[in-house]
């Protein structure tokens, strides 16, 4: 299939080269101007940039946006599939801060830390499609006081949807690729509706399917957009409603060891029922695992996520007077998910009894139901050379997890791996958390001359997080109570000095709080132990940061740029240490152990050489350095991390791309260098060797007649020269040390695809 598909690429490049030749001979085609790659935050006195739509539609099709923000300096992005987008797998990484230590938002509405299984929000690629995104917004530093996040104690990303269109019309995408990846997507655009106002919407719907590259089964995703905007005057009315189906097949955790001993195209053993079955067994009665098992953790039978999300929002943008303007967002997300996993951990009921069909292993899930809304409020008002700015944000959330396990049949299995799955034969623990978030802003940007801006303000945090027991098989589990994460002042204070024309200065100081997890898997709660609650309620403290940044951004007629250096100060480090195979789901403890301090460089710029062809490059120095050892409550080093560098943290990255457009001919080229990274806190074995990876595109925008208008064909290549390499780290959590290499905690990068869309704009 991928032979025949990097033929058919080619065959279609060289087509696309005779149909432009020709149509440009005629005269048809017209010249256009490459667009901008990145656009760099003029006027911020904080390191920020800008990915256009036009960067994100050259991209593969079902793209996630963080995959395309990966070209921007500081940021590291892995996932274990060609779109970026399966969730198991993705991790970002900006200046040393992993995801959950990020803050997220679309359109203003927050999406939580984005981690797998989220307690607070929901991934990008389930909050709307690839194609409905407008821009995507990063703040490597520290996002704006407003940013509404209670985990951004580093970078800030925010996605833009784009607007609907004036006029009727729509848009209609086919992609087909390696694997039997099959994605429809189309837009219709009601345009401008005088009788109501000059309302306008759009409603999208985008269905995608693909194999898995290794192993059996598919991951498919189907999203559903509406948007809406109503002029008031001179301000608008604007409302969303995004839903998404999601059901993705995992790839197997692997370790260095298994893939010298297996391969990299080791995967679980689906399609394969009687090898897991016969697997199972053998642990289970002692005997001898089937080749070529070396261990019952070599493969399960399959993993699984399922999940549907509903996401609303609605902003009021409305100037109350020509000095003060008001700014408000009502939202409400709802999710169900569920994440399984075969495990030969825990039989089937009846297993091994005579005459039983049962099953020697069972599936294992956990299970999430979020139900959050929110409301975000913000005023400005112009008095002379201020710019006063207020805000609130609030939010009430109800999570509902569980830990079940469901039986299955030893023949054959009896039920669907991308299903939600009903009837349990056992909970083992269901706890309801109810988090209350309250923020606050105020903030004046003064504009001392023409020449220089200076921005202070600050920001007052409170998050109180409650947990009830629902049901526990084990009475020791049960929990009650709450933690409270609350700081009234966290400052963040500015300048931006225009030199002159071209040249621009800005420095920054920020400090943040990220507030403890409400989960039964990650934070304080995922102990399940009433003492260790507690504890840390009475005696830990949220993760901490205070960054330093300042640089110069460049402005010429042909080259612009940026130069950035930073300082940040991590302290209150919580640490859950991985203790075994993640499918054990043995609970972590949660402890303090200091600080982390980062020093870096980051440089980017681009050149126009022509109107038709640009360059882009990045480099990013990052040095993030454990300041102390873990120990124990009696003072015994745990760990020796001091001096050690932080976990998933690359020192060097190096980011080129070249881009075309002309005459209906566009295409782009990118490298990205990715340097050596650790996933063991002591740095004793766990390190990753750096790689290198190419992505193409091409294609032709077809003109001239009615229906050439409008028609453009596209064809991706990724990871152009076929690297073999490890992608994605702690999937499966970060180990103390392993020298050994048989920690199961890495994921290969997928190897060439090639992917073809059509797609007609009427």
């Amino acid at each position: 299939m991928k032979h025949h598909l990097f033929v058919g690429a080619g065959l279609s490049a060289l087509l696309l080269a005779f149909a432009s030749s020709a149509l440009a001979a005629e005269g048809d085609a017209p010249s256009t101007e490459v667009e901008a790659i990145v656009v760099y935050g003029q006027g911020q006195s904080r390191q920020v940039q800008t990915v256009t739509d036009e960067q994100i539609s050259t991209a593969i099709a079902g793209v996630s946006p963080l995959k395309v923000i990966d070209m921007l300096p500081g940021v590291t992005f892995q996932s274990a599939d060609p779109f970026g987008a399966y969730e198991w797998s993705t991790r970002i990484s900006i200046r040393g801060f992993n995801q959950n230590q990020l803050g997220f938002t679309l359109d203003g509405v927050p999406l939580g830390d984005m981690s797998y299984g989220n307690y607070n929000g929901l991934h990008i690629s389930r909050a709307i499609g690839t194609e409905d995104i407008g821009r995507v917004e990063l703040s490597q530093g520290a996002g704006a006081l407003s940013a509404p996040s209670t985990s951004n104690l580093g970078g800030t990303l925010q996605f833009f949807s784009r607007d609907p269109a004036e006029t009727f019309g729509g848009q209609a995408n086919l992609t087909v690729g390696s694997d039997n990846m099959h994605r429809a997507f189309l837009r219709l655009e009601s345009g401008s509706l005088e009788a109501l106002g000059g309302l306008r919407g759009y409603v999208s719907v985008a269905d995608q399917t693909t194999d898995k590259w290794k192993g059996g089964s598919e991951q498919r995703q189907r999203q559903f957009d509406l948007k809406a905007v109503l002029p008031l005057g001179e301000g608008s009315l604007t409302a969303f409603y995004n839903r998404s189906e999601r059901r993705e097949q995992d790839y197997q955790d692997m370790s260095f060891e298994m893939i010298g001993r297996l391969g990299r195209d080791w995967d679980n053993a689906q399609p394969n029922w009687a090898l897991a079955v016969a697997a199972a067994q053998a642990y289970n009665t002692g005997a001898a695992l089937p080749a070529p098992y070396a261990t019952i953790d070599d493969a399960y039978y399959a993993g699984a996520g399922v999940r549907d999300d509903d996401l609303y929002g609605a902003t009021l943008e409305l100037p109350l007077s020509d000095a003060i303007g008001l700014t408000a967002t009502a939202y409400h997300h709802a999710d169900e998910g569920q994440g399984l996993w075969w495990t030969p951990y825990v039989p089937s009921p009846t297993w091994g009894t005579p005459g039983s069909t049962a099953a020697p292993l069972s599936i294992r899930t956990t299970e999430y139901d979020i139900d959050r809304t929110g409301l975000i409020v913000g005023l400005t008002a112009e008095f002379g050379d201020h710019q006063i700015g207020a805000g609130v944000w609030t939010e009430n959330n109800q999570f509902d997890q569980a830990r079940r396990y469901y039986a299955e049949t030893a023949a054959r299995p009896s039920r669907d791996s991308l299903a939600f799955q009903t009837n349990p034969f056992f909970t083992q623990w269901a706890y309801g958390f109810e988090t209350d978030t309250l923020v606050a802003y105020v903030q004046d940007v003064w504009t001392v001359t023409d020449a220089l801006k200076i921005n202070f303000g600050f920001k007052t945090l409170k998050v109180e997080n409650e947990v009830r027991t629902i049901t526990v098989s084990d009475p020791t589990r049960a929990m009650a109570g709450g933690i409270k994460s609350e700081d009234s002042f966290l400052p963040q204070i500015g300048a931006v000095y225009d030199v002159n024309d071209q040249l621009q200065a800005f420095a920054g100081y920020t400090e943040n709080m990220g507030a403890f997890v409400s989960a039964a898997t990650s934070g304080p709660f995922a102990s399940q132990r009433q003492s260790v609650v507690d504890y840390v309620a009475a005696n830990l403290d949220p993760e901490t940061s205070k960054t330093f940044e300042g640089g110069l951004r460049f402005r010429g007629d042909r080259f612009k740029g940026v130069v950035a250096v930073y300082h940040v100060t991590f302290d209150n480090r919580l640490l859950a240490a991985s203790t075994a195979a993640p499918i054990l789901g043995l609970p972590p403890v949660l402890s303090n152990v200091g600080s982390v301090e980062t020093n870096g460089v980051e440089v980017a710029g681009d050149y126009e050489i022509t109107d038709a062809l640009s360059i882009y490059a990045a480099y990013s120095y990052n040095n993030s350095e454990y300041q102390d050892d873990v120990l124990s409550s009696t003072g015994v080093v745990e760990m020796a991390t001091a001096g050690k560098t932080v976990v998933n943290t690359p020192k060097n990255l190096f980011k080129v791309e070249l881009a075309y457009d002309q005459d209906g001919f566009f295409g782009r080229l990118g490298v990205s260098y990715t340097g050596e990274r650790y996933y063991t806190y002591e740095n004793l074995g766990g390190q990753v060797d750096a790689y290198t990876v190419a992505d193409l595109s091409v294609g032709y925008r077809f003109s001239g007649t009615p229906f050439l208008e409008g028609l453009e064909v596209q064809a991706n290549i990724t990871n152009l020269t076929d690297e073999d390499y490890i992608s994605t780290i702690g999937s499966g959590g970060f180990a103390k040390k392993d020298v050994a290499g048989t920690a199961q905690t890495i994921l290969p990068g997928a190897p060439r695809q090639i992917f073809v869309t059509v797609k007609k704009a009427f």
